[in-house]
């Protein structure tokens, strides 16, 4: 089989983007860095002069100083030769480092083969419903512009969007982001620190899981995988674990 890898324009792959995002039909969260300028190096792959796939190089930002693959995939016609299509793709690539989704089967199999050192970033939650009664005495709401005091006095992100009071005391803050694929919205909340431990959290991330659904997305979140307060009020808001962020290494 005659192999090219070329580095080729974004627009260029859209169609074979589009293949990738049904093929993991959940939240990718590297989506977005596609179309920040100067972010991310795309490459053609070629089998027997037909596009066979392509893959994604995250070369800014946080990557800036390690050039990290971060997408990659293959036609399902091509799959029969896809450890030497990925082969001849880091070789031109000349990444040492990579970083995937453990639910993208095809580049955490590429992963396991080609890069070692391994160590999971973060754990990634998708939606399974559930129903928390709402705590006494707390009203969830939209912020609005008289709350800015209230939420940098309690040490809560001045960004957010909605948030929880109890006794008029503002006690957590969160929102939604949509930096993964459509329809996908990221949810994100924090308690502050007094006031943590009794359900706060938990009744937040539900109530932005259901403002995500009314806007017609799909709730989603992720956490550091040694956060453990985190992850049990994911869990308890009804957010069940489906995957890592996994980062591996050649040396």
């Amino acid at each position: 089989m005659t192999i090219q890898i070329r580095e080729i324009d974004l627009k260029s792959i859209e169609s074979f983007r589009e293949l990738f995002r049904r093929q993991m039909n959940c939240q990718i969260v590297h989506d977005s860095i596609h179309t920040r300028l100067g972010w991310t190096k795309e490459f053609q792959i070629i089998a027997d002069w037909e596009t066979a796939g392509y893959g994604s190089l995250a070369v800014a930002g946080p990557w800036s100083d390690l050039p990290t693959i971060y997408e990659f995939y293959i036609s399902p016609e091509f799959r029969n030769r896809t450890f030497e299509l990925f082969e001849a793709f880091l070789n031109v690539c000349g990444s040492q480092r990579i970083e995937t989704q453990s639910n993208d089967a095809l580049l955490t199999n590429m992963m396991f083969t080609f890069f070692k050192n391994f160590f999971s970033e973060a754990i990634l939650f998708e939606d399974h419903g559930g129903q928390l009664a709402c705590p006494a005495s707390c009203i969830f709401r939209s912020v609005n512009s008289n709350d800015s005091n209230a939420l940098r006095k309690n040490e809560l992100d001045p960004e957010a969007q909605w948030l929880l009071e109890y006794e008029q005391t503002v006690v957590a803050a969160g929102g939604i982001l949509y930096h993964y694929n459509r329809p996908y919205g990221d949810i994100y909340m924090q308690v502050s620190q007094p006031y943590r431990r009794r359900g706060y959290g938990a009744y937040l991330v539900q109530e932005l899981k259901r403002i995500c659904r009314e806007r017609g997305s799909i709730p989603a979140a992720r956490c550091n995988v040694e956060n453990v307060a985190s992850r049990k009020t994911l869990q308890k808001a009804g957010f069940v674990p489906c995957g890592h962020i996994v980062i591996g290494t050649r040396t």
